[in-house]
């Protein structure tokens, strides 16, 4: 069977493909440490796992749950935008609740991209969103993000006839893969990019709350006039250490949020009552237990750091999520390199290239082991040297 010619231009999710390494290495008798997926191995808060057992334990909770999200969990995630970033939300209009931020992210494109439309993407970026992009046969058009920027864009740079065709861009801010942050000024310049050109801004958010020290990051929303042109997507994995659960949302301009919810009513039949449940409470978590987690990933950050530096690897502490992007060897390619590491010493990372051609050079890293299982990535890592083996 031949694929269609919409998913004929799209390759396989990288990481589905990067999978087959990691097994093939276990296969062969590695004992395999996971640093590539953004794969959080703490477990939710305790109320937010009670409260989905409770959920489950009720008759009612069985059926279709209804394709809006319930008017409680709406409500709640308004709530939380009001305490965290001091934005006001209609929960009405201006939420989307999504199975997991990923697929609207895909979804959104297919709702408001035609074949040829332009779409501007980060490079490098998270993969969903140029497969989205090529899922609604869009033509992409990717803009740099450099280190002598501090990975954010020069808006300036983007050519004007480029701009005037896109009908959209986007950003992820803290950044995925980089661990970049964007200051007020920088948010405050997409947004009024996006209203110059008439395009929908598109902010990735799920790392908001995986900070260190004092930073907090903050919502594109937050910006003068943000919802005439943006939307915000965030999600319950990495803030709650939900990944499995699959809760997402999107926030912000209510039309384009329509245009989402209508795609999605003809694609799924909305969250597991018990998950909403959940959702509501984790959503409601004390701030102290966000700080102690984050603490827990600050440490591992620490560790990681220094044993790159020992095997003759770049990397700096970020401000937010918890990803090293680190530079490889001159000379060397970021998949062949990655898989030299983990065929050498068993420790899975991220190709640079999985986000795009402009992660050629590097690698990313992330925390999300337990840190026993740092501490001994650590140690292989601080006797390994880079192509000693080839």
């Amino acid at each position: 069977m031949m694929p269609s010619v919409r998913l004929a231009g799209v390759p396989e999710f990288p990481f589905s493909r990067w999978a087959r390494h990691c097994r093939a290495a276990e296969e062969r008798g590695l004992d395999l440490i996971r640093l590539d997926v953004g794969n959080p191995d703490l477990p939710p808060p305790p109320a937010v796992i009670e409260a989905a057992c409770n959920a489950l334990r009720s008759p009612t909770s069985h059926g279709y749950p209804g394709l809006r999200g319930s008017s409680e969990l709406r409500h709640a995630i308004c709530a939380y935008y009001e305490r965290r970033f001091d934005v006001s939300l209609d929960p009405e209009t201006q939420v989307a609740c999504l199975l997991g931020s990923k697929e609207g992210i895909v979804h959104l494109q297919q709702a408001i991209l035609d074949p040829g439309d332009v779409v501007l993407l980060p490079d490098p970026g998270y993969a969903p969103y140029a497969a989205g992009a090529g899922l609604s046969q869009a033509s992409i058009v990717r803009f740099p993000l450099t280190a002598e920027r501090d990975h954010v864009p020069n808006f300036d740079a983007i050519p004007v006839e480029i701009a005037r065709r896109a009908k959209a861009i986007w950003l992820n801010y803290p950044n995925n893969p980089t661990g970049a942050v964007a200051d007020a000024e920088t948010l405050e310049q997409a947004v009024a990019f996006a209203r110059r050109h008439g395009l929908l801004l598109c902010h990735d958010a799920p790392y908001a709350d995986v900070r260190f020290d004092e930073y907090r990051p903050r919502s594109i929303l937050q910006v003068a006039g943000a919802t005439d042109v943006a939307i915000e997507f965030n999600s319950l994995s990495k803030t709650y250490n939900m990944a499995g659960w699959r809760i997402g949302y999107a926030v912000g301009n209510a039309e384009a949020l329509k245009l989402l919810r209508r795609i999605k009513t003809n694609v799924d039949s909305g969250l597991f009552h018990p998950l909403q449940r959940a959702a509501i409470v984790a959503l409601g978590t004390d701030e102290a237990w966000i700080e102690e987690r984050n603490a827990i990933y600050r440490e591992r950050l620490g560790i990681l750091v220094d044993a790159l530096a020992a095997a003759g690897l770049i990397a700096t502490l970020p401000q937010a999520t918890h990803y090293l992007w680190t530079l490889i060897p001159d000379g060397e390619t970021a998949e062949p390199f990655a898989l030299s590491l983990l065929n050498e010493t068993g420790i899975a990372v991220a190709p640079g290239t999985f986000f795009g051609p402009g992660g050629e050079g590097f690698v990313r890293v992330s925390a999300t082991a337990p840190t026993g299982r740092i501490r001994e990535a650590a140690e292989r890592l601080s006797s390994w040297r880079p192509g000693a083996q080839s």
